[in-house]
């Protein structure tokens, strides 16, 4: 069992691994080596550099075999922010030409978001498929909003507030009957938590930090019958899609992390822990559960109505306990659209909070969580 602490030595509870996880020491011990024993620019043409350039390559292949996927089809960035980016912003400048409609989901990262509104601006058409009473895409509806000019779905496999699971695999299976529509995937929150065969999937990203890796190295997977219009240009660096100096001890760390997260692929101590979290707040009056039954055990949202979730969060904090409001991306003080898109009720996509767990999360964390919520709710609703 792993403790978590603060600065003055006392024990804090972790309940926001959505947002971000521990570097796993394994990784940490990778990336150290790697800036210890290989100096070189992987672009450099002396020895030094041609050692670097091997190793990444090694780090890549490795990649790649664990996703299916080929080592010319990963493209590295800073993040899952970098690789939405590329992805949304490549495709529609790059293939704009053939149609200006993009299709997505109103439970999407603000990474995914902005860049969509940002296109919208500039004459893109954007429309959102409607959602069932799970949170799950309609692929009947899905179908109905395809047209010949829709160049583009992007839909996350996960959604990282509400830890709704779309059903990738049929949405990949009905646009290969568009074959002018490019289909993405934020993969952010299910890499190391759920298996989707990438095989028909255009583009895919995704961070090593939501998988016990470093903080500032991603991946964007683009089929290499993919065309892109880079975002960052500047010449070569891993490949022509993204340039830069390779961060090679940050690709051999997202390697190490890789195989370490599909390694142990996270087990039903999740499930377990979850549905005990369910059926504690299922006995609070004044708790609303947003999340779906169907939702992975690793997100539990829920709603204080009434509250402030910046002030039930601060609470919280006092106890040193960490959750989130939102995603740790989102703006303050915003409603959820991800919460109302589910629950069509303003007063719980006002009121929301996120818990998320690991393999790291014990029982006891949980029901002291469960205790502590109890007493701040009660306490801030006699001061209210």
């Amino acid at each position: 069992m792993i403790l978590w602490y603060n600065q003055n030595g006392d024990y804090m509870t972790y309940l926001d691994y959505s947002a971000t996880t521990p570097v796993n020491e394994e990784v940490i011990d990778s990336y150290v080596k790697t800036c210890h024993n290989f100096i070189g620019n992987p672009n450099s043409l002396h020895r030094l550099g041609i050692e670097a350039n091997a190793l990444m390559n090694e780090a890549t292949d490795q990649i790649s075999h664990l996703l299916g996927v080929k080592s010319s089809e990963i493209i590295y960035t800073s993040g899952s922010s970098e690789s939405n980016n590329t992805a949304i912003k490549g495709i529609a400048f790059q293939y704009q030409n053939r149609g200006k409609h993009i299709i997505t989901t109103e439970l999407e990262h603000s990474s995914v978001i902005a860049p969509l509104q940002y296109l919208v601006s500039l004459g893109f058409e954007v429309d959102f498929a409607p959602l069932d009473q799970e949170g799950k895409v309609d692929l009947e509806s899905l179908k109905s909003l395809l047209r010949d000019d829709t160049i583009l779905v992007s839909i996350g496999s996960v959604s990282s507030e509400l830890g709704i699971l779309q059903p990738i695999t049929e949405i990949a299976e009905l646009l290969k009957s568009y074959p002018k529509c490019f289909f993405h995937v934020d993969m952010t929150q299910s890499i190391g938590k759920v298996t989707i065969p990438l095989k028909d999937i255009d583009l895919v990203s995704f961070s090593a930090h939501k998988f016990y890796g470093m903080k500032g190295i991603g991946v964007l997977v683009k089929k290499e019958s993919v065309v892109l219009q880079p975002l960052i240009h500047g010449g070569k660096s891993t490949t022509i899609w993204r340039s830069g100096t390779p961060a090679l001890a940050l690709i051999v760390s997202l390697s190490k992390a890789l195989r370490l997260a599909f390694k142990n692929m996270e087990s039903n101590q999740i499930e377990e822990l979850n549905q005990y979290l369910r059926e504690q707040l299922s006995q609070m009056d004044m708790v609303h559960i947003n999340s779906p039954q169907t939702s992975i055990p690793h997100i539990l949202n829920f709603s204080v109505p009434r509250l402030k979730p910046e002030t039930l969060q601060h609470a919280l904090e006092e106890k040193d306990i960490f959750i989130s409001t939102q995603t740790a991306c989102s703006k303050g003080g915003s409603p959820s659209t991800a919460v109302m898109a589910l629950t069509h009720d303003e007063s719980y996509a006002t009121s929301s909070v996120r818990v998320s767990i690991s393999h790291l999360t014990t029982k006891d964390e949980i029901c002291y969580f469960v205790k502590a919520l109890i007493e701040v709710i009660e306490r801030l609703q006699i001061r209210g």
